[in-house]
């Protein structure tokens, strides 16, 4: 029986909740693979090289499946399991290195989709670079590398009154959270996300999903910042649902969306599985806010209920993902 190697992040046993996460997408995935007639081998991606080298060499795997977010606990090393898978010249899912890097570095993407014309908020980086107009006094200072609302809070919003106090407050934050950071204009609207799928007969858009805030006082900004996805029984938890249901009246904006989300897949070499998120301000205008290379595939995750609303089984979406790998 040809062997599936999940190659997933070295979780300690008191990390946070977005890290074991990928512990329970491991074993999601793992299921999937024996459904398919394979045998999966669960394999963490660890510091040690030279161990991670040898354990894939003896094992011998017909495909890995590359389930790696951090290295080392840090965003910014994720796509050190794609080099080395590159280096083995093994099979692998999801996207190449050079887009897993480029994905990964938040203000590298933003320059990268501002240039191709394609619009994403305002940004400033910590060396006081600036790109994008923006009217707005409002921003979020964001990890650059991390993935999962890692860093994002309340005290991530700051109000610009001169780019100088925007410096000061990306360095003190850089200081406190231990990453580097930039400043993205906050977007008042509606926030959704394409997930896509790389087929037998093409990449699939499946079907986008808006991110619903409910009850959220006037004065509260409507992010999904990291009590939102990972804290539960608090206030942001609580009060932020998915919807895929989806009303003919946004039928334009979807598709304005659809070919968004194709073109960034396309720009950047996109392989396997990726999604695309974004924000729409109250005028309809929509801004890609980050491509997210390797999406998170719990069972209780935004693509897996995307699959779901398109009739699509999840160990199918798992066989197209392995598919893609052995073609690539």
């Amino acid at each position: 029986m040809d062997k599936i190697i999940i190659l997933h992040t070295d979780v300690a046993p008191d990390a946070s909740e977005d890290e074991l996460d990928t512990l329970r997408q491991a074993q999601a995935i793992a299921e999937a693979i024996i459904s398919l007639g394979y045998e999966p081998v669960l394999l963490p991606f660890t510091m040690d090289l030279n161990a991670t080298i040898s354990n894939l060499r003896f094992l011998n795997p017909r495909v890995v499946f590359n389930l790696v977010e951090t290295v080392a606990g840090k965003g910014s090393m994720i796509y050190f399991s794609t080099a080395l898978l590159d280096f083995l010249q093994l099979p692998y899912t999801g996207c190449r290195t050079e887009a897993m890097f480029v994905t990964s570095n938040k203000p590298l993407t933003k320059k990268i989709l501002h240039a191709e014309g394609i619009a994403t908020p305002a940004w400033i980086t910590s060396e006081g670079i600036s790109t994008g107009v923006s009217s707005a006094d409002t921003y979020l200072i964001k990890p650059s590398w991390e993935d999962a609302s890692v860093g994002l809070d309340e005290d991530s919003v700051v109000t610009m009154t001169h780019p100088e106090n925007m410096i000061t407050a990306l360095q003190d934050r850089q200081v406190k959270i231990g990453c580097d950071c930039f400043a993205e204009a906050y977007i008042e609207g509606r926030e959704f996300n394409i997930a896509l799928l790389a087929t037998d007969k093409g990449v699939r858009i499946l079907p986008p999903a808006e991110m619903l805030f409910l009850d959220y006082p006037p004065k509260k900004l409507k992010i999904l910042d990291y009590r939102a996805k990972w804290v539960e029984d608090s206030f942001e938890y609580d009060n932020t649902r998915r919807t895929l249901d989806i009303g003919p009246q946004d039928a334009g904006l979807i598709d304005r969306l659809r070919d968004i989300a194709l073109t960034c897949w396309h720009l950047f070499g996109l392989h396997g599985y990726a999604r695309v998120d974004f924000r729409v301000d109250k005028q309809g205008n929509p801004f890609v806010l980050e491509i997210n290379a390797n999406p998170c595939l719990s069972p209780n995750a935004g693509f897996a209920a995307a699959l779901k609303h398109a009739s699509i089984k999840y160990s199918q979406a798992i066989d197209d993902i392995i598919r893609d790998a052995l073609q690539t």
